[in-house]
């Protein structure tokens, strides 16, 4: 009996160990499926996705539900992926989507030159698939009337951010107004700028009095200072 017990003993000791169930493929996609449906909603357009293949056969373990989240960086549209954490278990694993988007996005109407400033009649709409698109085009007319083209740009290209600046409204040696802002209080004054600057940016003036001082440049070419 004893040589018996011993036996079996080896024989369960030899026995491969059972393996852990893979992970649910179908309630990971459901998962990813109720992430990109919220995600969509916020998107420009008509939006649709579709879910590549889930590789959950090498996840072992069960979960008690699954974090979705879009990768750090990521399109909002185009072939990309999100990450899928498995709660209260110990992995992820990213699963690849296309999420696609049909809207109006800006494109050059008319031949632009370098430093032109954009008006209404350079630019217009066109409706397309914006995963097509390079990152940054523009879709709103805002964003890019009233800016400089940094360079030449050709009718029916896609507008994008980076090939505009805001417009140069101080020009170096020119007399500025200045207005001084404190607590209760305004002063204003007369100076040279020290440089050429666009909205928004700081730059030097120099007083009558010699005098140099800091201020940010507004639209209409003021430039103020705070005390």
């Amino acid at each position: 009996m004893q040589k018996l017990l011993g036996f079996l003993t080896v024989l369960l000791l030899m026995a491969p160990n059972r393996p852990a169930l893979a992970a649910d493929s179908v309630a990971i996609r459901g998962a990813v499926d109720e992430f990109l449906r919220v995600q969509i909603k916020g998107l420009p357009g008509k939006a649709s996705y579709s879910i590549g293949t889930i590789d959950a056969e090498r996840l072992a373990g069960s979960c008690e539900g699954f974090d979705v989240s879009m990768g750090s960086g990521a399109r909002p549209w185009g072939k990309t992926q999100v990450a899928v954490r498995c709660r209260g278990g110990s992995w992820s694993l990213w699963v690849p989507v296309h999420i696609r988007v049909v809207a109006e996005y800006l494109i050059i109407a008319r031949p632009i030159n370098a430093g032109q400033m954009l008006t209404d009649a350079d630019v217009r709409a066109q409706l397309g698939e914006l995963s097509d698109l390079p990152n940054g085009v523009l879709m709103d007319k805002e964003q890019a009337i009233g800016r400089a083209a940094i360079a030449s740009l050709a009718a029916g290209r896609p507008l994008r951010a980076d090939m505009l600046r805001q417009p140069t409204v101080v020009q170096q040696g020119q007399s500025v107004k200045i207005v001084g802002t404190g607590s209760g209080f305004q002063v204003t004054n007369e100076g040279r700028a020290l440089t050429n600057a666009v909205v928004g940016q700081v730059t030097q003036v120099r007083l009558n009095s010699g005098q140099i001082l800091s201020g940010v440049v507004r639209a209409d070419g003021t430039i103020e200072i705070r005390f």
